[in-house]
């Protein structure tokens, strides 16, 4: 993970946590929807928790997890359970999970470790596992007005790390616009990847 990002959310915790966000509520509902009752999920970059109350709230079996303590300890505080602090390259599990839920958080891995940290997320899925992401769109990697790096893929770039991470059984990809805490509109692409077997 990139210092000055992972410094972003440790000094920033508090009030990324105040943000809310509806445009997503879709993606989740959508993600859900592929994995059976109760199934067990890791959430990568939970930030606040919200995310991970959502999926408490229909009865799935989450592990939220974060890459930064201090926002891992707003989103304990706030969903009143342990939040562990998880950097995406110190996951070792595997076949662990039906699903993966990584929103707006490995937008931040450098390009060349991406592969890499797709391949332990891979790993940590069962056989036929659901695992979505998202990115801010691009060209080339770069940094925000707040200073936060990006790896700002292209479609074909993302399809091409994906496949050098491992086989897939699917891998769908939409694009789409969010605002982000910079207060400007982003490009996105939303991939729902799932895992041979």
């Amino acid at each position: 993970m990139d210092q000055a990002t992972l410094q972003f959310y440790q000094t920033n915790a508090e009030a990324y946590a105040k943000r809310t966000f509806t445009s997503r509520q879709a993606r989740l509902m959508a993600f859900l929807a592929l994995l059976p009752p109760g199934a067990a999920i890791l959430e990568l970059g939970c930030g606040a928790g919200g995310d991970t109350a959502e999926m408490l709230a229909r009865g799935f079996n989450v592990r939220p997890t974060d890459g930064s303590p201090e926002m891992a300890a707003v989103a304990a505080k706030h969903l009143g359970r342990p939040v562990e602090t998880l950097l995406f390259h110190e996951l070792d599990e595997v076949g662990a999970y039906e699903g993966v839920w990584a929103n707006a958080c490995l937008l931040h891995v450098p390009r060349d470790q991406l592969a890499s940290v797709l391949s332990l997320i891979r790993r940590a899925l069962k056989p036929g596992g659901v695992f979505y992401a998202s990115y801010k769109e691009g060209e080339t990697a770069g940094r925000d007005t707040l200073d936060r790096y990006y790896n700002y893929p292209s479609q074909d770039w993302l399809r091409a790390t994906y496949a050098e991470a491992g086989n897939w059984n699917s891998l769908a990809m939409e694009r789409g616009e969010v605002r982000g805490f910079d207060d400007k509109m982003a490009p996105m692409l939303f991939v729902v990847a799932r895992k041979a077997g």
